[in-house]
């Protein structure tokens, strides 16, 4: 489809000649003066205008012209309005300049330079509109600083604010790199404990021999070294929240005293004898399988029902439709911005090596692979080489005709789903086919239905 230009002119000769020039690359859509204008410019959405400063009823005079062009803007202050004006009138036309006009022609006007100018005007313009969307759709999709459009992304958000609003301990269950500490974070901020500090401890990432000091803290001189006297993580926490990452790296000794902890609220420090009250909030995370370790006797069922009373399990990224390319397109944005570097756009294999890929680190895999590409692309575009999954990608290279064609269509509807939103109607159309039909193919593709959303 050919995009629309709209020229506004009173000379029947230019419009013509403007049309026979033009109208190979553009619909172009006309009119003579001020209301016309307007009315033309919203029916047609055009993102280009051509505007001419003399407009009846004073051609002589730039006010009508100036008028339009602020008329124009207030409708879409992304339209691009080009000035045409004769050389006596350039003050003017740098004064449209000034007052929001794009650029500027004086007559006669030179057709070779104007289709130059036009097509950086429509690169541009649907570039600002593409970033435009982009934004909105961030603004709309952003809970709590992370992204999803997917249903079951939502349905994590929807249960994240349920959970916010009780004292309730949290335990959220997901594969590395899922975001568990993002949403841990956000059931803080999200509740009545948000001005007080969250508190984090990875349970596997501390030597057994000190991570009873870590959560508990020590009185001085309660083993050697310990020369004073030093609060622990969970005394920390007191009135916040105490986030336990890889709660099923916790020893069956320090599993015990947690409990106590869980079931009085209160703790006693390493080499101490008094009790101390803490009122702290516990979220709880692991990768693991609770339920067999317990089987196995790694883990105590009475402290896993402690913390499981509300459990949110973070999908793994290969089961969120449409959202590999919202959060890599996030992550371009961000890292483009952070290394001062040019805007940089995914190019085609690029985009489809991302949603090939089946993503085992998940986001935090998808979010160090854009990191580097950035670094790494040459030029204005990101290609599959400076994402390093080539590889990958390659080993996947479908056999057969079969398997290229549904490799292709899951690119395509996944790709549709995500422009649109989510709008089943609006992919189904954008890719010429029924929504009857569309459903067909995802269920044929696998793909999982976010929502019946018209």
């Amino acid at each position: 489809m050919k995009p629309t230009l709209l020229i506004v002119d009173d000379d029947d000769e230019i419009r013509s000649q403007l049309k026979w020039a033009l109208a190979k690359d553009y619909e172009v859509a006309f009119a003579e003066d001020r209301p016309a204008a307007l009315t033309a410019f919203r029916s047609h959405h055009p993102m280009v205008v051509l505007l001419d400063l003399g407009l009846p009823p004073s051609p002589g005079e730039p006010t009508e012209g100036l008028a339009a062009l602020s008329e124009l803007l207030q409708a879409d202050n992304r339209a691009k309005v080009i000035i045409v004006s004769g050389q006596g009138e350039k003050t003017n036309a740098l004064h449209a300049v000034g007052a929001g006009a794009y650029d500027f022609l004086c007559k006669p006007v030179d057709v070779e330079e104007l289709k130059v100018i036009l097509r950086r005007s429509f690169h541009v313009a649907q570039l600002e509109r593409q970033f435009w969307e982009m934004q909105q759709q961030f603004a709309t999709e952003t809970f709590e600083g992370m992204l999803g459009t997917s249903a079951a992304m939502q349905d994590i958000f929807s249960a994240i604010r349920k959970v916010a609003t009780t004292e309730a301990p949290v335990l959220i269950l997901g594969e590395s790199g899922t975001g568990k500490e993002m949403a841990a974070k956000a059931v803080h901020r999200l509740s009545s404990r948000q001005g007080g500090p969250f508190v984090a401890i990875n349970c596997g990432a501390i030597p057994e021999n000190l991570l009873e000091s870590e959560l508990f803290g020590h009185e001085k001189g309660a083993f050697t070294g310990a020369h004073v006297q030093r609060r622990g993580r969970i005394e920390t926490a007191g009135g916040g929240t105490l986030f336990l990452d890889e709660i099923g790296e916790l020893p069956l000794s320090l599993q015990v005293k947690l409990l106590r902890f869980l079931q009085e609220q209160t703790i006693e420090r390493v080499g101490g004898r008094s009790t101390i009250a803490i009122d702290a909030r516990v979220i709880a995370a692991t990768n693991t399988d609770l339920k067999r370790a317990m089987e196995e006797g790694k883990f105590r069922e009475d402290l896993f029902y402690r913390l499981a009373v509300v459990v949110l399990r973070i999908p793994p990224l290969r089961d969120r439709p449409g959202d590999v390319t919202l959060l890599a397109q996030a992550f371009l944005q961000r890292f483009c911005a952070e290394s001062g570097r040019a805007k940089l756009r995914f190019d085609p294999p690029a985009l489809s090596t991302l949603l090939q890929h089946p993503w085992p680190g998940n986001v935090r895999e998808l979010e160090n692979r854009i990191k580097r590409a950035v670094i790494m692309a040459d030029g204005n575009a990101v290609r599959p080489e400076d994402l390093e999954l080539i590889s990958t990608a390659a080993g996947q290279s479908p056999r057969t005709l079969k398997e290229a064609r549904e490799a292709l269509e899951t690119q395509m509807v996944q790709a549709a789903l995500q422009r649109h939103g989510g709008k089943i109607s609006r992919a189904a159309t954008e890719l010429g086919i029924s929504r009857p039909t569309f459903y067909e193919l995802m269920e044929k593709l696998g793909l999982k239905r976010d929502r019946d959303d018209s």
